[in-house]
């Protein structure tokens, strides 16, 4: 029975006050119940990886050249086009496998985990290790993992849209259900699991959910791209079919020559090239902690033009430290890093000891109204909440002030959520005979709420002298890159009401941390701005804070004296979340291609910055973590989700995830988007090239010389289609990354796969090899030996094959600078050239292919044809690309 059907009236008894599960118990329900996860009911097999081959055109062309050759009795011909069938679906089907498999394994690399109860300690574990009698700890941004019961609750609110179509966030109340697969956006529970898996409401209906296989627009232009060129090869086999008829050829053998063509001028690899390259391109990213969810993402990295990050854990390593503490006693240096418990307090030089003093009462308030969990054993799994809390613990734990010690006298009674509205957080503690409420949060903000502080134990009027020493130590901390937190208090008796908890307060100090920056990111920003790339940082902290962080990064900030700025919003060079509330669109779009640094931002307003720099041009990667990251997420070209803090609101709403939420992976995605976009481009330029070289070397045979003096046969323009054309456009798909794709300005938006010069550049090249490999046809003298001749055009395009995907490495750059050191070319040269040597010296085959074995001086005319040609597309490159070739 379904949970919506039973409902939560039997929930077990005395639920609130239990542990958890244990190891054991956890252990026997995965092996009875099994994973919580749903089963794929579109599951790609290899059975259906055969038979979509069977879809490739060209197999079907193929197929039809065959037939006619049993038709006008070439059986030889007829048993060679099956075998090079069955080529060609056994080559697509173990590539596309193989990509099938690299791409499922990237789905295991994203695991999103939940928060637990066990044991009586809070853990995060896989989802799918979640089982029945879990007790879920859920808050806001956190996906809900199985149907669950809820018994523990604060302002709970579930959007259910992804299964009842709801629009509106519900709110849920104790004893009420929540399902797999919903979002919580507001609040926090507890809740007990009670389905998991295919049991759920979701598992129900999961045919309905199964993921479409995503076309991108690169694949729709290189489908349409390989629609334009087939066109253009049939008019080319129509054309040879009506000359050689026009010519006296007799019709039978001129079809197989037109099937021929049309084979020959169709680049068969380029959808399968583009499918490998693709895949393991995104195999490599994740490799480097890049997961790309949506393999639209690959092709836009390359044109990112912009990059909107947040400061902590991706610009800094999201481990903070306090470092500092003030009180009205003095300031106090904190020693120790981490989360560890090693460290003391020093005031003027001298060790401090914070019993029964301000310092010590600062320190539980920061323990109590904290919602993190820090065991210190060092078990990950117990290490659980948010950095800056965690920090708040440590800090305490060094006075021997723990979160546990605190669990009888000192019971919660109620929070006050942190939002990003209200910028801080308060909680109400049963204290003796009455109550005590801690509120943390942003210095203004609770300074505001104040009217004491206490000093020696003493509560003391907050006058405006006391205040203004507050912001100038706040704003000299800021100032040394520090993150700022007040702790303030109030004695709230037995009877409270929640709208007055944080009016009248009594301000206790200042807690200072400091967040190390992530090693490896400077220079990645640096990178950027060689790129072409602008760095734009997000903080929620203060504005001398984030400047402070930008200077150490290297991020520049434009002096106000350069941009048109009238109302002097950049007097600082930053602007403020309230600044940019307080600007109209139309101000804000004059300024926003100058802001480099914004504090104090809301997550909502990440949105509005990400549509004034889209409408400036440029194209957007934008990071977040939280629920209300989403629409910024969605509307970037590039939303990155945080893989280690975010939540899966965010994942879900991005394009890309980042595994160590470090900056300098999204600076290496752009890099290896850059490189998936090159090799495209060289593979494509390398096909469409060789391929229309056969078709200018036969049209120029048919129409100079007649059909009886065509330069190459059918099945010899289908060995070299197939065993010449798809081992080296592969292994320049695979070709690996260069520092060069980020030392020129990203690609502009709807440029096209060989545009302008590039597609000069390839037309040139077709035609260059046709006229060479024609030449070295009547070089050969077809009228005294005909064989000798097309055997002799055959070792010449081999020989091509040879040479040129080295000068494709780079279209821009000289094949001395590129090199020669790709495996896969190297591999795919010798393999074609041994299976050429084979077919012209092994008797048989070279029966089959009417060929004959050549002696070694006349392999100097089809060698030095294929070094004339590499030499003349390095010329050709060095004019058309004179800026970046050398």
């Amino acid at each position: 029975m379904k949970l919506s059907e039973q409902g939560c009236m039997q929930l077990p008894e005395n639920i609130a006050d239990s542990e958890g599960l244990g190891r054991a118990e956890v252990s026997a329900k995965l092996q009875r119940q099994g994973y919580n996860e749903l089963e794929e009911t579109e599951k790609t097999t290899p059975f259906k990886i055969f038979i979509g081959q069977l879809g490739n055109v060209i197999v079907w062309v193929l197929a039809a050249a065959a037939l006619i050759s049993l038709y006008i009795d070439e059986v030889v011909n007829f048993w060679v086009i099956l075998g090079l069938i069955i080529f060609v679906i056994l080559l697509g089907f173990v590539q596309e496998y193989r990509a099938e498999k690299a791409m499922e394994s990237l789905k295991g690399i994203v695991r999103p985990k939940t928060t637990v109860l066990r044991e009586g300690t809070l853990r995060q574990i896989a989802t799918r290790e979640v089982v029945t009698g879990d007790i879920l700890v859920l808050e806001a941004g956190d996906s809900i993992p199985a149907d669950a019961c809820v018994f523990e609750l604060q302002e709970l609110k579930v959007d259910e849209s992804a299964l009842t179509g709801e629009s509106l966030p519900v709110e849920k109340n104790l004893n009420e259900p929540l399902y797999a697969g919903t979002q919580v956006v507001r609040g926090k529970c507890r809740a007990v699991v009670m389905a998991t898996g295919m049991d759920t409401e979701l598992g129900s209906i999961a045919s309905l959910i199964q993921p479409e296989k995503e076309v991108t627009p690169l694949q729709r232009e290189i489908s349409a791209f390989s629609k334009k060129l087939a066109v253009v090869a049939l008019l080319a086999s129509g054309m040879a079919l009506g000359l050689g008829i026009f010519a006296g050829a007799p019709v039978e053998e001129m079809l197989i020559i037109a099937l021929a063509l049309a084979v020959a001028a169709v680049p068969e690899g380029l959808p399968l090239t583009l499918t490998i390259t693709l895949a393991y391109g995104m195999r490599r990213m994740a490799a480097k902690n890049a997961i790309i969810r949506k393999m639209l993402a690959v092709e836009t990295l390359g044109s990112t033009s912009v990059i909107c990050t947040d400061k902590t854990g991706t610009l800094t390593r999201n481990e903070m430290t306090v470092e500092k503490i003030w009180t009205m006693e003095g300031l106090f240096e904190v020693t120790g890093s981490g989360y560890g418990a090693e460290g003391e307090f020093v005031l003027e030089g001298n060790s401090f000891n914070p019993k029964d003093s301000t310092l010590e009462l600062l320190l539980k308030g920061a323990t109590l109204c904290n919602n993190a969990s820090l065991n210190q054993n060092g078990n990950s799994e117990d290490v659980v909440g948010d950095p800056t809390e965690l920090a708040l613990l440590a800090a305490a734990s060094k006075a021997g002030i723990r979160k546990e010690g605190f669990a009888g006298e000192h019971e919660r009674l109620h929070e006050i959520l942190f939002t990003s509205d209200r910028k801080m957080m308060t909680t109400v503690h049963r204290e003796n005979q009455g109550s005590i409420s801690f509120t943390k949060g942003a210095v203004e903000v609770v300074l505001e709420r104040c009217d004491h502080i206490l000093k020696d134990n003493e509560r003391v009027q907050l006058d405006q002298t006391i205040r203004k020493t507050i912001l100038e130590e706040n704003g000299r901390l800021a100032s040394g890159a520090y993150r700022v937190i007040a702790i303030a208090r109030k004695d709230v008796g037995d009877k409270w009401d929640e709208t007055d908890l944080e009016e009248g307060m009594t301000f206790l100090g200042l807690m200072a941390m400091t967040d190390p920056v992530r090693e490896g990111v400077t220079e990645a920003i640096g990178l950027c701005h060689q790129a072409g790339i602008k760095v734009v940082m997000i903080t929620g902290d203060n504005v001398k804070t984030a400047l402070a962080i930008s200077d150490k990064l290297g991020i520049p900030v434009e002096q106000p004296d350069n941009i048109s700025d009238p109302d002097g919003i950049l007097a600082d060079g930053a602007i403020t979340g309230d600044e940019l509330a307080g600007l109209s669109d139309e101000a804000f779009a004059k300024i926003a291609d100058h802001i480099h640094v914004y504090a104090r931002v809301m997550p909502e307003q990440k949105l509005r910055i990400v549509k004034a720099l889209q409408a400036e041009g440029h194209v957007v990667a934008m990071t977040g973590d939280g629920v209300n990251d989403a629409p910024a997420l969605k509307r970037a070209d590039i939303g990155v989700s945080m893989g280690l803090k975010g939540t899966d609101v965010a994942r879900q709403s991005s394009d890309m995830v980042l595994q160590d939420d470090n900056f300098a992976t999204i600076v290496e995605a752009v890099k290896r988007g850059r490189t998936i976009y090159d090799n495209i481009e060289k593979f494509t330029s390398y096909l469409v090239s060789r391929n229309f070289n056969e078709i200018i070397l036969i049209m120029l045979g048919i129409s100079l010389l007649g059909y009886e003096l065509v330069p190459l046969l059918a099945l010899q323009i289908l060995f070299i289609n197939m065993f010449g054309e798809i081992m080296p456009s592969i292994a320049l798909g695979l070709d690996p990354a260069r520092e060069e794709v980020m030392h020129r300005r990203p690609r502009p938006v709807g440029e096209g796969i060989l545009a302008g010069r590039k597609l000069v550049l390839v037309g040139s090249v077709a035609g260059v090899m046709g006229l060479a490999c024609f030449a070295s046809f009547l070089l050969a003298d077809p009228t005294a030996d005909l064989e000798r001749a097309r055997t002799i055009t055959f070792a010449t395009v081999v020989s091509m094959i040879m040479f040129v995907p080295f000068a494709f490495r780079s279209l821009e750059m000289s094949v001395l600078k590129t090199g020669f050191r790709n495996k896969l070319i190297i591999a795919g040269v010798l393999s074609t050239l041994l299976l050429t040597l084979l077919v012209m010296y092994v008797p048989f085959l070279a029966d089959v292919f009417d060929l004959v074995p050549l002696a070694l001086q006349d392999w100097l005319l089809p060698l030095g044809f294929a070094a004339v040609t590499l030499g003349f597309v390095e010329v050709l490159k060095g004019l058309l690309f004179r800026k970046n070739y050398g």
